[in-house]
């Protein structure tokens, strides 16, 4: 907890990450209302702080899923052990075994023998059978989901159930045609659930939360802060989260601005950020460029004016800064490590 005055958000230095307070607990509570308890699995990789995840777990979401294994980690470390889910797959499982052996409830996906064996090999005994449900990336093909339940029964693992994400239907836009295509998705792992069994179907994500009713819990994390990019499906979630940048130069004509924040404080994959009061030009490494909005002559910023920008993938965004900062209006009220960054 950390109590600030209202001069603190002059005073950072930037670029830095700033979270609207308010709108952070109010898109928790709405998800935990929605999706209580287990039956939400928080995906640590879109936040990447054990302060944010001890939030989660306050509010009744014990079961977590990470992306890498120094997320798995960190998560042991402070306790948070109940169930972590590795949902990926890797072949050194070693570091994994360890945290089974301090305590932690420690699953893992898997796909092939190779993995199986990884599994086996390291010391982690539960695993999910992670099944391709259209993504084209991890996941075996339908087909093969039983068979490898088997030989992973054979050699001594608990079949926890099945994983299938279907990320690639996270940003479709019509509604109507993203619930068919989210339902044909999970056909699927239903599909390769018959001859794998278990007790979970793990699937959804942020995108598909509300459409995805087939699985028994959901993936999701991005919307605790949202993105530009999500910000176009109109879920009942709020963009929280900004870099927080500072104007450094203006041009003489007062037609571009240049602020302090670039592909460095920013993840670029879904395209620039957008600010409030005129266009983004371009990013470079250390700097974004701002235009006026259309029909304006000039930037209306001076120099050393603090900009808001907003990004448009919010998980690699928040993976390239050490902190963030939680604000109240102009007062920081907590200051969140994000501890869980590297692999």
């Amino acid at each position: 907890m950390y109590c600030g005055t209202v001069n603190d958000l002059e005073n950072q230095t930037t670029p830095f990450l700033m979270v609207d307070l308010p709108s952070f607990e109010s898109n928790l509570s709405k998800m935990s209302d929605i999706l209580p308890g287990t039956s939400l699995r928080p995906h640590v990789k879109a936040f990447k702080s054990t302060a944010v995840a001890q939030r989660l777990y306050a509010a009744g979401h014990t079961a977590f899923c990470c992306a890498t294994i120094k997320e798995m980690e960190g998560m042991v470390s402070v306790g948070l052990s109940d169930d972590l889910l590795l949902a990926n797959e890797v072949l050194d499982t070693n570091r994994l075994g360890a945290l089974v052996k301090e305590g932690a409830s420690i699953t893992v996906a898997v796909d092939s023998k190779e993995t199986i064996n990884a599994a086996v090999a390291g010391g982690v005994s539960n695993v999910l059978i992670d099944v391709n449900v259209g993504l084209k990336r991890c996941g075996c093909d339908v087909s093969e989901a039983g068979n490898l339940a088997q030989y992973a029964k054979n050699v001594g693992l608990n079949i926890r159930g099945v994983m299938g994400y279907e990320g690639h239907l996270m940003m479709v836009q019509d509604r109507a045609t993203q619930a068919e295509m989210v339902k044909d998705s999970m056909m699927l792992l239903l599909k390769a659930h018959e001859n794998v069994g278990g007790p979970i179907v793990s699937a959804g994500g942020t995108g598909t939360f509300d459409l995805n009713s087939w699985a028994t819990e959901i993936q999701a994390g991005s919307y605790l802060f949202m993105d530009t990019e999500y910000a176009k499906l109109g879920l009942p979630f709020a963009e929280c989260l900004s870099v927080m940048s500072r104007v450094i130069s203006i041009a003489p004509d007062r037609s571009w601005a240049v602020v302090d924040a670039g592909l460095k404080a920013l993840g670029m994959d879904h395209g620039n950020p957008s600010v409030q009061d005129g266009l983004v030009g371009f990013c470079s490494d250390e700097h974004t460029t701002l235009y006026p909005n259309k029909g304006q002559p000039q930037v209306i910023w001076k120099v050393g004016d603090l900009v808001s920008l907003s990004p448009a993938h919010v998980d690699p965004t928040i993976a390239k800064h050490q902190n963030m900062f939680a604000y109240e209006g102009n007062t920081l009220e907590e200051k969140w490590p994000i501890d869980l960054r590297g692999w």
